[in-house]
């Protein structure tokens, strides 16, 4: 593999190793380099410890001149005691530490606004570079706590029913970025891993679409998954899709976590209306990937979410035929009440017409949740992330363009 020149390489003769050293290939070399300078004032030489996992650390320290443990000792300070400065690693050498100081830092993202919902979901946005920011959610429940992690500034795709999709997009966020969303939350929480377990699941649902930053999502959820990290079960995170088919693939090759599909129509000619990637990549395309994606793991339920808009996909035939879809992968459905926003041409399903398609879909055998509406009122429920997105597409501007003609036209 070829080496990719570090900006610590030319601060590691100070801190260690001689002048010919060379790191190993910073975490996702062929995906975007990350910027620290985006996240902080300090120096842009200093690399950000949450950009790496653990074998990242490993392989950092070693160029350090610095034993694997050491890597170990410093991750678990960042993750469950939420260290920032290198200072209060205190079984930590002064040696280290100073070598630390030198190369490195650990920079989450900063909280810009936070506000608390009616019913105690929780909602940050996070400031990245030059004037962008991302939301992350944490929705408590009895046992249970879950953050709905970002992706992406904006998102790569264009699914017509979810308001993060009207903002555009503008850049993948770096594994640093995405891993310390939650960190900024576990801090928030007190979440203290195998002691005080406030979060519990993580599921990227947030801003984005995953798949299309892959190699940076996969490191983060390992360090969400890794004892030193946030040290929760494969299960517990889980990574939501459009339907990538060939990087669905490759997910189940690489990463043991849960898989969820953004379905939300159960025939191709409904789909691509709401879904445009389904051009690309149909219904039968993407089962196979899914039954692929369970053969690697015969315990595994993948979920199918459909969200319930009213005169589009929520009509009796569209759950009979939903039904048929079922019986081809091992899977359940979880109906989620759309969730409005400003400019949307669409409504919510009406309870009645809800309940009606779940039953359906249960009398076949189906394992069918309805969703729970949670923080709404602070416009971080499902469908409804926003951030703020320096739109490099044309889509944010379209959208806005449509809403000042429909109030001309309503006027």
């Amino acid at each position: 593999m070829q080496m990719i020149e570090h900006p610590v390489q030319h601060l590691l003769a100070a801190s260690g190793p001689g002048p010919d050293a060379t790191l190993p290939p910073r975490p996702d070399a062929a995906a975007r380099e990350p910027s620290l300078a985006r996240n902080s004032s300090a120096s842009s030489a200093r690399v950000n410890l949450l950009e790496y996992d653990r074998q990242g650390l490993r392989d950092l320290f070693a160029q350090l001149d610095e034993k694997p443990y050491r890597a170990e000792q410093v991750m678990k300070w960042i993750y469950h005691r939420h260290a920032t400065d290198f200072a209060q690693m205190t079984d930590v050498g002064k040696r280290l530490r100073s070598k630390l100081e030198a190369v490195a830092e650990i920079v989450p993202p900063k909280t810009l606004f936070e506000k608390q919902a009616a019913d105690a979901t929780y909602k940050w946005l996070l400031g990245m570079d030059g004037g962008n920011a991302v939301e992350t959610v944490f929705i408590p429940e009895s046992g249970r706590g879950t953050l709905c992690v970002s992706s992406q500034i904006g998102c790569g795709l264009n699914c017509r029913f979810c308001s993060t999709g009207t903002q555009g997009f503008n850049r993948n966020l770096s594994s640093a970025e995405i891993i310390g969303q939650v960190f900024v939350a576990a801090k928030h929480l007190g979440n203290v891993p195998h002691q005080q377990r406030k979060l519990t699941n993580v599921v990227m649902m947030g801003m984005g679409e995953p798949l299309l930053n892959f190699d940076n999502v996969v490191r983060a959820m390992s360090v969400m998954r890794d004892d030193l990290g946030f040290g929760l079960a494969n299960k517990r995170v889980t990574l939501s899709t459009a339907g990538l088919v060939p990087m669905i693939d490759k997910l189940g090759e690489v990463a043991d976590v849960s898989l969820a599909v953004s379905l939300h129509a159960p025939n191709d000619e409904l789909r691509t209306q709401i879904v445009p990637l389904n051009k690309k990549y149909p219904i039968a395309e993407l089962l196979g990937a899914c039954q692929r994606f369970a053969a690697r793991r015969p315990r595994t339920t993948i979920t199918f979410e459909y969200t319930m808009l009213k005169g589009v996909n929520d009509k009796p035939e569209h759950a009979r035929q939903l039904v048929k879809l079922m019986r081809q992968v091992p899977g359940k459905v979880n109906l989620i009440p759309f969730n409005t926003f400003a400019g949307t041409q669409f409504e919510r399903s009406d309870k009645t017409t809800i309940r009606g398609f779940q039953k359906t879909l249960l009398d076949a055998g189906v394992l069918t949740m309805v969703r729970r509406t949670r923080g709404d009122d602070i416009d971080a429920a499902c469908g409804q992330l926003k951030g703020q997105v320096l739109d490099r597409t044309r889509r944010q501007a379209e959208f806005r363009r449509r809403i000042e003609e429909g109030a001309r036209h309503a006027a």
